[in-house]
């Protein structure tokens, strides 16, 4: 309810004033999509999110990074 509430409030901005039931079906179509759509976005932003933090955290323990000062110099340099 509250959604279709908001689609036709989207929809009024979207379309204007004058617009009559225009409007209100835009917003009815825009809060459908977002019901259906946005579930799978979630989804997929939080998997790449995770992908990411381990990506990270991989590269963090396979180099280790030291002061320039504490790596020995090359003989005779």
């Amino acid at each position: 309810m509250l959604g279709k509430l908001a689609g036709a409030w989207l929809g009024r901005r979207i379309v204007g004033r004058n617009s009559g039931a225009k409007g209100a079906l835009l917003g009815v179509g825009v809060a459908s999509l977002a019901r259906r759509g946005l579930g799978p976005l979630a989804a997929a932003a939080a998997v790449g999110y995770g992908a990411k933090y381990l990506w990270d955290r991989r590269n963090r323990r396979a180099s280790p990074s030291y002061p320039s000062d504490a790596t020995p110099s090359p003989p005779g340099g």
